[in-house]
């Protein structure tokens, strides 16, 4: 059996790994960010250097 520990940020634009310890979760899904877990409605883009989400 193998436990993931890292993913690819559930936004589908964005371009970050998140650690499952790290991630915000929200709805059973890992987000890199308060933007990205929030459909980016009030805040654009995650802040993380290199990712155009």
């Amino acid at each position: 059996m193998t436990t993931v520990t890292q993913l690819k940020c559930a936004c589908e634009t964005c371009l970050c790994i998140v650690s499952t310890d790290d991630a915000i979760n929200k709805d059973g899904k890992y987000y890199c960010s308060e933007g990205c877990a929030e459909g980016h409605q009030t805040i654009k883009g995650c802040q993380h250097k290199g990712c155009g989400c």
